[in-house]
C-alpha cells in the first residue's frame, strides 16, 4: 500500500481534492467577470452608463492582455516561477482589481475628490485614440472609466489563472483522468456564468433598496475565497514536490522565433480564425443577454413568494440539482443510476424553467444558459477522442449559433406581449446555445495539437489566447456602440429627459448587435468548411479520434 501510495499525486482523494480548490477558484473568477452583465438596467438607472460605456467598461477586461502583451508576460511568469506562485500571484491581482472596481461603483465614489479627477481626465490617450483603441472617451462616466481600471487588472488575473490553473490540472492528473479533471473544471466554472446571472440582481435588490455596488462586493468576497483556495492548493503542491523530490514542471518558454513557424501553418490560422468568431460571439452576448431578455420578452413580477429573497436560493439549489444530476449521469456505469439521474436532471430543470417564468425574471431565465453544457460536454469529449469528426462539431457549433442568434433578433420580439410563448422560445434558443458552447471548444483545443510541432505547442496556445482576446476586447464595445447607434430616439430621450433611465433600459432594439453576432457565426462556418477542405487535403487529422 505504501509504495503505491508514495505521493500525494499517487491518492485519488488528494489528486481531486487540489483540482477541487482550482476549480472553485475559477468559478469564483467566472462568477465576477459578469458581475455587471445581469444588471446593466441598473448600471444606466443607478450610474448614467449608457450601452457605449457599459460595453467599453466590458471590453476593458482584456485591454492589457492585447494590447500590453500580458497574456504572454503571463506565460513567462507561469514558466519562470512555476504554478504555486503564479496562481496566487493570479489570485492576487484578480482581487486587487476587483477592490478597484468596487470602489468605483460604490457611493464612496460618487461626488468625490477622485471622481471629479476622473471625470476631467482620460478623456484622451496618445496613440490609442489616434488608432481608436482607448479604453476611454470623452464624456465616459467617471465610475466607469476607473472601473475599467479595476476590470483591466482582474482581466489579467484571470487569464493569468484560467493558464495556471490548466497546468496545474495536468501536474496532478497527468497520466491519469486528465481529460476529466478538465472537462469537470470547466463544468463546474461555466455554473460561476449561471450563479452570477442569478445572485448578482439578488444582491443588487436585497432589503428592496437597490444598490448596486452589493452585486459587485459579492464577486469581491468570492474573489478573496478563491485567493484563499490558491494559497491553500500552494501548500498541497510544494508538500508533492518535496515528496517527488523534483522541481516544479515547467512548460516550454514563449520564444518569438516560434512565431514564424506557428504563423506558417494555414491549419493554425484557421484554427485561430475561428476561436476568436466564435468566442466573440459568445462571452461578448452574455454581457447583453439579461438585457436583451428584458427588452424582448413580457415579464410579470412575481407576487408573495415568487417575490421573496427566499425563491432566489431554493431556484439556485434546483439548478445545481440539475447540474450535478446531468453531469454525474455521463459516468454511471449502471443503467439504472445514468438513466435515474438524467430523468432527475430534466426534471428538475422544467421545475427551474417553470420558476424562472414566475418570477418574471430575465436573469434567471438567461442563467439556464450552462446547464446543457455541463451535461454534454463529456459526452462531446468523449466522442471526439473515440470517433473524431472535430471538424464537422465545429461547423455544426458555428451553424447552432447563427440560429440562435437570428431567433433571438427576428423570432423572439415577434413573441412580446405573448409571455409563455416568448419564455419557451429563450429558454429553448438559450439552451441550444449553450449546447453550441460545448461543441465547439470540444472540438477546438484538441485539434490544436495535429497542427503545430509538439514542441511549440504551448506558443501556439498562447497566440491563439492573444488573438481570441482581441475578440473578447471588440465586441463587447461594439455591442454597445451598435446598439446607441441603432436606438438614437432612446438616447435623445434620455438627453431631454422625455424618457426615464428605469424605462430607457428595457427599452433597446436589439436586432442589429444580434445580426452582427450571427454573421460571426456565418464566418466561423465558412473558415470551418474550409479547415475540413484543407484537413482532407493536407491530411491534418481533425476528422480522425484523439485515441486510436
Amino acid at each position: 500500500m505504501s509504495e503505491n501510495l508514495k505521493t500525494l499525486r499517487d491518492s485519488a482523494a488528494m489528486r481531486w481534492i487540489a483540482l477541487l480548490l482550482l476549480a472553485l477558484a475559477m468559478f469564483c473568477a467566472y462568477i465576477f467577470m459578469d458581475i455587471l452583465s445581469p444588471i446593466k438596467d441598473l448600471m444606466l438607472s443607478e450610474r448614467g452608463w449608457d450601452s457605449t460605456a457599459f460595453g467599453t467598461m466590458q471590453g476593458a477586461e482584456t485591454f492589457l492582455n492585447v494590447f500590453v502583451f500580458f497574456l504572454i508576460f503571463a506565460g513567462i511568469i507561469l514558466d519562470k516561477m512555476g504554478v504555486r506562485f503564479t496562481a496566487v500571484l493570479s489570485g492576487a491581482v484578480m482581487l486587487a482589481g476587483a477592490g478597484i472596481e468596487y470602489y468605483a461603483i460604490s457611493e464612496s465614489f460618487m461626488g468625490s475628490n477622485m471622481e471629479t479627477w476622473f471625470t476631467n481626465h482620460l478623456n484622451y490617450i496618445p496613440g490609442f485614440d489616434e488608432l481608436g483603441v482607448s479604453p476611454f472617451y470623452r464624456g465616459m462616466p467617471a465610475s466607469a472609466k476607473l472601473a475599467a481600471i479595476g476590470f483591466m487588472f482582474f482581466g489579467c488575473g484571470a487569464e493569468m489563472g484560467g493558464i495556471t490553473v490548466s497546468r496545474g490540472i495536468v501536474k496532478w492528473f497527468k497520466g491519469r483522468e486528465t481529460a476529466l479533471a478538465m472537462g469537470s473544471e470547466m463544468a463546474l466554472a461555466r455554473l460561476g456564468v449561471a450563479t452570477c446571472m442569478i445572485f448578482s440582481p439578488f444582491f443588487a435588490k436585497l432589503g428592496g433598496s437597490v444598490n448596486v455596488s452589493r452585486s459587485v462586493a459579492f464577486g469581491v468576497v468570492l474573489l478573496c475565497i478563491a485567493l484563499i483556495m490558491f494559497i491553500v492548493y500552494f501548500f498541497m503542491d510544494k508538500k508533492l514536490d518535496a515528496q517527488t523530490g523534483e522541481a516544479e514542471e515547467k512548460d516550454d518558454p514563449f520564444k518569438i522565433s516560434d512565431i514564424g513557424k506557428i504563423l506558417s501553418s494555414m491549419g493554425f490560422w484557421l484554427v485561430a480564425l475561428l476561436c476568436v468568431l466564435y468566442y466573440s460571439a459568445i462571452f461578448p452576448f452574455q454581457k447583453y443577454a439579461v438585457n436583451m431578455l428584458q427588452c424582448n420578452l413580457t415579464l410579470t413580477p412575481g407576487e408573495g413568494f415568487w417575490a421573496s429573497e427566499t425563491v432566489t436560493i431554493v431556484q439556485y439549489i434546483i439548478m445545481l440539482v440539475v447540474a450535478a444530476g446531468a453531469f454525474a449521469s455521463n459516468f454511471s456505469k449502471k443503467k439504472g443510476m445514468k438513466y435515474g439521474l438524467m430523468a432527475l436532471a430534466i426534471v428538475a430543470l422544467v421545475v427551474y424553467c417553470f420558476m424562472g417564468y414566475k418570477r418574471g425574471s430575465a436573469e434567471s431565465v438567461f442563467a439556464v444558459f450552462p446547464l446543457l453544457a455541463v451535461a454534454i460536454t463529456p459526452i462531446l469529449g468523449n466522442y471526439v477522442d473515440h470517433k473524431g469528426k472535430a471538424a464537422s462539431m465545429l461547423m455544426i457549433g458555428s451553424l447552432l449559433m447563427i440560429l440562435c442568434h437570428l431567433t433571438f433578433a427576428f423570432i423572439l420580439p415577434g413573441f412580446k406581449g405573448n409571455a409563455v410563448g416568448g419564455i419557451i422560445v429563450a429558454y429553448v434558443t438559450i439552451l441550444v446555445l449553450g449546447a453550441s458552447f460545448s461543441l465547439v471548444p470540444a472540438a477546438l483545443w484538441p485539434s490544436v495539437p495535429k497542427l503545430v510541432d509538439e514542441k511549440i505547442i504551448g506558443s501556439a496556445y498562447a497566440l491563439i489566447f492573444w488573438i481570441q482576446n482581441i475578440g473578447l476586447w471588440l465586441f463587447p464595445l461594439l455591442i454597445g456602440k451598435v446598439l446607441d447607434k441603432t436606438n438614437p430616439q432612446i438616447v435623445e430621450a434620455l438627453n431631454n429627459g422625455t424618457m426615464s433611465a428605469e424605462e430607457a433600459a428595457v427599452s433597446y432594439d436589439y436586432t442589429w448587435p444580434l445580426v452582427m453576432l450571427a454573421c460571426l457565426g456565418i464566418a466561423a462556418l465558412i473558415i470551418g468548411l474550409i479547415l475540413k477542405a484543407v484537413d482532407k487535403k493536407k491530411g491534418l487529422g481533425l476528422e480522425e479520434p484523439n485515441i486510436k
